[in-house]
């Protein structure tokens, strides 16, 4: 009697054990499936940007002035492009917790591959003697952009984030993508000008350059880390937790978001702790349009061990009057 109560002890631990493992298991299982979801998308949204929109309003510029059949050509191009993402997002695993972030994120690239549909069947048009009526429906299309841009920052990224964290998955970034580069785009005469190029001329007063003008900060990053954002939900999901002492370089990538280079484009950064404010600033001398620059400004003296308010600033450069994608602020606190 006592060696079957023995055995049927250890038969109810090994029991447990292998609850315990395959249930260890199945979260491990859990929280990489959320992993490579986030992975995925951010490819696809950094994708998007650099193989589709930047490329796109790139050709755009100045379109009238090029040979209008390799213009239609590299769109159609990049149509394709835009098309080959959105098949290849609805071939993503995705995880049950990921539903709604998958259907917007379809909606975001498809709203993408829609817009450049139109937008190559009306380029013969607009590059041709009815360019100024084409123009207006090139700028009504561009809303599709904007409305995807709207849909990942206010649905996609922040759902993924949502279950993350809901997963115990935590110190991921899901990667930003903005496809309008700016809204002048979504203006008639805008559009015309900057299609036939007659708004790029330079100006005779010394003044900027008449088109669009300006700066994105795109990323934040200390040694290897890079800086999640201030969270309005949550301040800890929002905590950047930073070594390798009181002395930090940052590193800012800043984006030229215009449609010309622009000159001693100064960037800042300000960190407030224990009362104090330590601020530094450094200047990139060029940036291309449509091309990310990167430049080091090193803070000294920040205090360890204490909660701090990074901001971080791109000035804006002549011309430029949307100042609301300069900025940027995070939550930190600074170690050995």
């Amino acid at each position: 009697m006592v060696r079957r109560r023995v055995a049927a002890g250890i038969g109810v631990l090994l029991l447990i054990a292998i609850v315990l493992i395959v249930n260890g298991c199945l979260k491990s299982e859990k929280r990489q499936a959320l992993k490579n979801y986030n992975r995925s998308v951010s490819g696809l949204a950094q994708e998007s940007d650099e193989q589709v929109a930047h490329p796109l309003f790139a050709t755009l510029t100045n379109a009238a002035s090029k040979s209008a059949l390799s213009v239609e050509e590299q769109v159609d191009q990049l149509r394709i492009n835009a098309q080959n993402l959105a098949n290849r997002a609805r071939g993503l695993s995705v995880p049950s917790e990921m539903t709604a972030a998958q259907r917007y994120l379809l909606l975001t690239l498809d709203l993408r591959a829609e817009g450049l549909t139109k937008l190559a069947a009306l380029l013969p048009t607009a590059l041709g003697k009815q360019g100024k009526q084409a123009s207006a429906q090139i700028a009504g299309d561009m809303e599709n952009f904007l409305a995807s841009d709207v849909i990942y920052s206010q649905r996609v990224a922040p759902l993924i984030q949502q279950n993350l964290s809901s997963g115990g998955v935590q110190g991921l970034t899901t990667a930003s993508t903005r496809f309008l580069p700016n809204i002048g785009w979504l203006e008639a005469s805008t559009a015309e000008a900057r299609l036939s190029g007659h708004g790029a001329s330079a100006s005779q007063s010394g003044q900027p350059v008449t088109g669009n003008h300006g700066s994105a900060l795109k990323s934040v990053a200390v040694g290897g880390n890079t800086l999640v954002a201030e969270s309005a939900e949550s301040t800890e999901a929002g905590m950047n937790h930073i070594s390798g002492g009181g002395n930090p370089t940052f590193t800012v990538q800043v984006e030229n978001s215009g449609e010309f280079p622009e000159t001693n484009v100064k960037v800042e950064v300000a960190v407030t702790a224990g009362g104090k404010q330590f601020r530094a600033s450094n200047v990139i001398e060029k940036t291309e349009p449509g091309k990310t620059t990167s430049v080091q400004v090193p803070v000294t003296g920040v205090p360890l061990g204490v909660a701090s308010r990074i901001e971080v600033y791109v000035q804006g450069v002549p011309g430029e009057n949307d100042l609301e994608n300069n900025k940027g602020k995070y939550l930190a606190i600074f170690g050995k």
